[in-house]
C-alpha cells in the first residue's frame, strides 16, 4: 500500500498539505470540519495528489513542501504525476 501526499485548495486560494493512506476520506474530513486547521474554510478540493511508496517518503516531502512559497509549490506540482483526477472519478 502506498501513501499519498495531497495538496488541497480552498475558495480563498489557500493551500493545505498533508499525508494520508486514504486521501478521499481525508478530504471528506476536511470538508466536514473534522480537521481543526481547515474547519470553516472550505469547501476544499484536490489541487494535487501524489503517490509515494512509503509513509516516510511522503512525510519527508510534505515537510519540504510546507516550507515552499506558493509559486514553488505550484511549480513542484506541475512537474509530478498528479493523480487527483483519477481519485475524483472514484
Amino acid at each position: 500500500m502506498g501513501f499519498y501526499l495531497y495538496v488541497i485548495a480552498s475558495p480563498s486560494g489557500k493551500y493545505y498539505k498533508g499525508v494520508s493512506g486514504h486521501p478521499l476520506l481525508r478530504l471528506a474530513q476536511h470538508n466536514n470540519g473534522e480537521v481543526q486547521s481547515t474547519a470553516g474554510q472550505g469547501p476544499w478540493w484536490f489541487a494535487g495528489v501524489f503517490l509515494f511508496e512509503s509513509k516516510r517518503a511522503a512525510l519527508i516531502q510534505e515537510r519540504k513542501l510546507k516550507k515552499y512559497s506558493r509559486e514553488k509549490l505550484e511549480y513542484w506540482m506541475s512537474g509530478r504525476e498528479n493523480i487527483a483526477g483519477e481519485l475524483a472519478q472514484e
